[in-house]
Formats: structure tokens, C-alpha cells, sequence
């Protein structure tokens, strides 16, 4: 599994069994739900830290 796939569970969150009318209404969550995830900085690092990935 590459490291990214892990984020999928936190990414699709609040998109899980939800209806939307538009494209632009899912974008809004998603655009909302990024944020989110932008400042959960360790719990994305323990997510995705890979001791054979290197730190660029």
C-alpha cells in the first residue's frame, strides 16, 4: 500500500452515505474537509510514515 492510499479513510470522511446536488456542493466539503486535514500534521505523518520512505 503506498503511503497516500492510507488517506483515503480521512479524506472521504464526511463524503461517506452523503447526497449532494451538485459537484460543486461535494467540492465545498471537500475544499472544507483539506483544511481539516491540513493542520492534522501528526496524525497524517503516523498515517503515512514509512521507515523506507525517505523525507524529501
Amino acid at each position: 500500500m503506498q503511503p497516500a492510499e492510507r488517506l483515503w479513510t480521512l479524506v472521504d470522511e464526511p463524503l461517506v452515505n452523503e447526497y449532494f446536488e451538485t459537484i460543486d456542493e461535494m467540492e465545498q466539503v471537500l475544499v472544507k474537509r483539506c483544511n481539516i486535514l491540513s493542520e492534522m500534521k501528526e496524525e497524517i505523518r503516523n498515517l503515512t510514515n514509512y521507515h523506507w520512505l525517505n523525507v524529501i
